[in-house]
């Protein structure tokens, strides 16, 4: 019986982690537009509270998803562009919007570390995790539903 009580609070604990899980590209489906997840470069995903999984293929779903329901998650992460794979955290990103950057929802949006050598003031508009919510708040080309 004690094995059995052990097991059902294990499972309780791990049920609710704020831990992300990892993407199953080609797979997954975004939770905003309902797209499967190929790209590794422009994928983001984010965790409630309550440690509900939410997967995106593309930032501006992410960004668009959260506007749209109010959400406020304490775990976002975004693709970095320069390693496509390698998820990082929204606080430790730069954000640009340029044309020639082909997200797969056309926001033309990619995130980058924040140190990043390639992110300059040629590489288009640049923003940090609070302004590009702004953006997309102000913005009703950039703010969609799918």
């Amino acid at each position: 019986m004690k094995k059995i009580i052990y097991l059902i609070v294990l499972v309780l604990f791990v049920a609710c982690s704020n831990e992300p899980q990892p993407i199953d590209y080609g797979k997954d489906n975004c939770d905003f537009c309902e797209m499967t997840i190929v790209s590794k470069a422009y994928a983001a995903q984010a965790v409630s509270g309550k440690g509900k999984q939410y997967k995106y293929d593309a930032i501006e779903c992410m960004v668009n998803h959260q506007l749209q329901h109010n959400y406020n998650m304490p775990v976002n992460l975004v693709a970095n562009f320069e390693q496509p794979g390698t998820m990082i955290s929204v606080n430790e990103a730069n954000f640009v919007i340029n044309d020639s950057i082909k997200s797969p929802m056309g926001g033309n949006l990619a995130a980058f570390k924040k140190k990043s050598a390639v992110v300059n003031t040629e590489s288009g508009d640049i923003f940090n995790w609070q302004e590009l919510k702004t953006i997309f708040l102000e913005n009703d080309s950039l703010t969609t539903s799918y």
